[in-house]
């Protein structure tokens, strides 16, 4: 019988009691715990069950859910009698940082002050008695929203010293999206204030902790050790490329295939590989995002349900502001290509703003990208280094950064049509109308290095541009940046795939005031290079007429922009 998708619901009692669709992993239960692990970290990207895994252990372990036997009745973990013996038996913690997403550190460290102080309102029981001594009793009762850092980073450590000392057991924590804050800080320009203060946090909670029995922390990246884990030598980290709990998270295709006949749909199994597989968790390949399996299920339509489930505003950051290199990169993988980098699984944030490998280290753990091949190789100077082959993930990511682009260049969309017409047809009056507009718009939009002290390069937003246009004429045109052709490399080139058409050359020049007086001696530069270094070269070369090759210089300063043709 068909069971009902329940979208969105991350509560296992609420799933397996009323029965709604759930793929067993509850064997992650017996996995974690003979495993031994003190502290474990696993990180996954978003909407990959770790919510809802959370949710299991806690109804697993928690003594919150003693003698519901019925929530893991015909599940795998219930058939082995030690795990049957251990089900409600264990005082438990859990918090989850999922929804501290706020513009500053005041309000972030406010909202988790409101999660602990949430978790000592739920445990106010431990007041009655002799529990506690009365130093305890007035420390417990200042835990608040406005509590002080010493009390905040104390917090945890304090409330399972009272757990394990009321139920003689020491403490299990579940910690959910650790990750959540340092990302928004980092976007946000408070990176320094909030490391400091989950440092200590995890430090006292973690770490110097003797009523803590075991841990597990979820999150989207691996945080480097050095900003929030410095004193933290008992912890497991397990990445996207680790071995263990590989199927644990996400679905497997046998499990996709089980999904898709119980509901009828194993005729569409090619559509939906090709949209939604693609994930590598240690050497398990064919892993599937359950948000997009759940979401197709439920509705019968493929759509890029994962990739709208968040604002991708980091992702989206990293791109925008990138290096010229980063967007031909970009460019690239959109076109269904590969390409090579090193990879740091550790995510170094305050190294986000120049470095290219940490850029595509956080974009492969956050899921958008997805490890073709890999070696470990030494370098000619001696060092060792791990070389990864990447690609986007699948058709999903693909729309995703599509979607992602037309809307950074979209804003109006009459406005972007009637650019590209414009630009087809040489009417450059029209041209120059659109990109003054858009370069005040985007340059605005772009610009949010500035909380970070810095601000964004203009060729940055040039080779942006190339992206916008790729999405409105990719099969129209076949469309290159950066390219060789005749003595050096043209910035731009949209070749027609239909001969009928005309082909585009764009240069663009950023005006050098010590070389040019105006805007229009900018302009006049980019022209007289695409003629002089024979750019139309490889198009003359692939059959196309010199009178089908329509040539422009784009010539900027600021967010001014002068566009010319020849």
């Amino acid at each position: 019988m068909k069971r009902t998708v329940s979208i969105g619901n991350q509560s296992f009692a609420d799933i397996i009691t009323n029965n709604y669709f759930y793929i067993d992993k509850t064997m992650f239960i017996r996995e974690w715990w003979e495993s031994g692990d003190t502290v474990t970290l696993i990180t996954r990207p978003r909407r990959f069950g770790k919510t809802l895994n959370m949710s299991m252990m806690e109804c697993f372990f928690s003594t919150r859910y003693a003698g519901r036997a019925d929530l893991f009745e015909g599940l795998s973990i219930w058939k082995e009698e030690k795990y049957r013996q251990l089900q409600g038996t264990c005082p438990v913690i859990s918090l989850s940082f999922a929804d501290i997403k706020d513009g500053n550190y005041q309000t972030a460290r406010e909202r988790i002050c409101r999660l602990i102080a949430g978790e000592y309102a739920r445990h106010t029981w431990l007041l009655e008695g002799e529990w506690l001594t009365g130093q305890e009793k007035e420390s417990f009762r200042r835990k608040s929203i406005h509590m002080s850092d010493v009390d905040a980073t104390l917090a945890i450590r304090e409330l399972t010293e009272y757990l394990c000392r009321y139920s003689g057991k020491k403490v299990i924590i579940l910690l959910d999206e650790y990750d959540t804050p340092m990302q928004e800080a980092y976007v946000n320009g408070y990176w320094k204030e909030m490391a400091g203060f989950i440092r200590s946090l995890f430090n006292s909670t973690f770490k110097t902790n003797p009523y803590l029995s075991r841990a597990i922390m979820t999150g989207i990246t691996r945080v480097s050790r050095e900003s929030i884990f410095s004193d933290l030598n008992n912890l497991e980290i397990i990445t996207t490329t680790s071995e263990k709990y590989e199927t644990s998270f996400g679905f497997t295709q046998e499990e996709v295939w089980e999904a898709l006949e119980e509901c009828g749909l194993s005729g569409q199994k090619e559509q939906v590989k090709t949209w939604y597989d693609g994930f590598t968790f240690g050497k398990q390949t064919g892993i599937y995002n359950p948000w997009s399996i759940l979401n197709y299920l439920d509705k019968r339509k493929f759509a890029a349900y994962w990739a709208n489930t968040s604002s991708n505003s980091l992702a989206g950051q990293l791109i925008r502001e990138g290096s010229k290199n980063v967007k031909l990169i970009m460019e690239d993988l959109l076109y269904g290509k590969s390409f090579h980098a090193r990879i740091d699984e550790q995510i170094v944030y305050d190294e986000l703003d120049g470095n290219e490998e940490a850029i595509w280290s956080l974009l492969l753990a956050a899921g958008y990208l997805k490890v073709v091949q890999y070696e470990e190789k030494m370098t000619p100077f001696g060092d060792w280094v791990q070389d990864y082959e990447l690609a986007l993930t699948n058709f999903e990511v693909r729309v995703m950064f599509q979607g992602m682009i037309r809307r950074w260049f979209g804003a109006s969309r009459s406005d972007y049509n009637s650019f590209l017409q414009a630009l087809l047809r040489g009417n450059t009056e029209e041209m120059n109308a659109y990109m003054n507009r858009v370069c005040e718009t985007v340059f605005s939009s772009f610009d949010t290095a500035k909380s970070r002290g810095e601000r964004t390069e203009p060729e940055k937003f040039y080779h942006g541009f190339v992206l916008g246009l790729m999405m409105e004429f990719n099969e129209r045109y076949v469309i290159t940046s950066n390219r060789e052709s005749g003595l050096g490399r043209y910035d731009v080139t949209l070749e027609p795939r239909n001969r009928t058409d005309d082909a585009v050359l764009i240069e663009f020049k950023v005006r050098n005031p010590k070389k040019e007086r105006t805007l229009e001696d900018t302009l006049q530069n980019a022209l007289r290079q695409i003629e002089e270094r024979g750019y139309d070269a490889g198009l003359k070369q692939r059959g196309i007429e010199e009178e089908r090759i329509r040539r422009y210089g784009f010539a900027f300063e600021g967010k001014n922009v002068l566009i010319g043709g020849a």
